[in-house]
């Protein structure tokens, strides 16, 4: 069974899905990102809403992999995290084919952490690209991005190397770099000078990481980790912070070693 929502809708259509489940195959959520009032990742959300007898079913799809690509058939790796190894390997083994190659993991955590925050860091890339920076200026963001999501998935509990995999990594720089990211999209118009409202009312898809960026914001003020990309990114998305004056902020900050975590 896919659950394959917008995160804000996850919890409603999860409580409608209730009597409705069956038992003894994955349940896989390819769903990305942090529910605003709870704070919540999906695992927890559906683990706080399904019935127990659910909760080893269930599974969780992620790493870098545009939709059209796939079903192009173009070779794509992705991740599939569960903390039942049985079920994992089920959804690992029924996922897979010659084009997609499908790997596994226990740390749940780690990976829904790399599939949300990539996409606020995407905004960053975009808005990098619509200001007109180059080359160098993305890979510097995609570079603390990730320094950015180690901490947070750190402190919560994640395995040091799921940010260096498919989910963390793979996504962060496919999000980043790639023409169909949606959330990219969003910070190149910014970038250019748009406003969100309007940018937002053109989208006939979802791009996670506008609500993404006011959860990860407040989490990481509850958790005490510092991210001051994805700070800048919620001063500019929610409180109308010129993108030029978040970029100037950041690159003003004190020398600090890069492996201070």
């Amino acid at each position: 069974v896919m659950l394959v929502v917008p995160s804000h809708h996850l919890r409603s259509v999860a409580k409608q899905l209730v009597d409705l489940l069956p038992s003894g195959v994955p349940i896989v959520a390819a769903v990305k990102g942090i529910e605003n009032e709870s704070l919540e990742l999906p695992s927890q959300i559906l683990a706080g809403t399904l019935p127990a007898r659910l909760h080893p079913q269930l599974t969780y799809l992620s790493g870098p992999s545009f939709a059209k690509e796939v079903a192009l058939g173009i070779p794509t790796g992705v991740l599939v995290a569960g903390r039942d190894e049985g079920y994992a390997c089920l959804a690992q083994e029924v996922l897979g084919n010659p084009r997609l190659r499908v790997y596994r993991t226990d740390d749940v955590i780690g990976v829904e952490l790399g599939g949300a925050l990539k996409n606020v860091v995407a905004i960053a890339a975009g808005i990098s690209d619509g200001l007109g920076f180059g080359h160098n200026s993305r890979a510097a963001l995609i570079t603390r991005g990730l320094a950015e999501i180690g901490r947070l998935a750190n402190k919560l509990g994640a395995h040091p190397m799921t940010v260096s995999g498919l989910s963390g990594m793979g996504d962060l720089v496919l999000t980043c770099t790639g023409d169909l990211s949606r959330n990219r999209q969003v910070g190149l118009e910014l970038g250019k000078g748009r406003k969100l409202a309007e940018i937002l009312g053109e989208m006939t898809m979802v791009a996670e990481g506008v609500r993404t960026a006011k959860s990860a914001y407040e989490l990481s003020r509850r958790e005490g980790v510092e991210m001051p990309l994805t700070e800048g990114i919620y001063r500019v998305l929610y409180e109308d912070s010129d993108p030029r004056k978040e970029v100037a902020d950041l690159m003003s900050r004190a020398p600090r070693p890069e492996r201070d975590f």
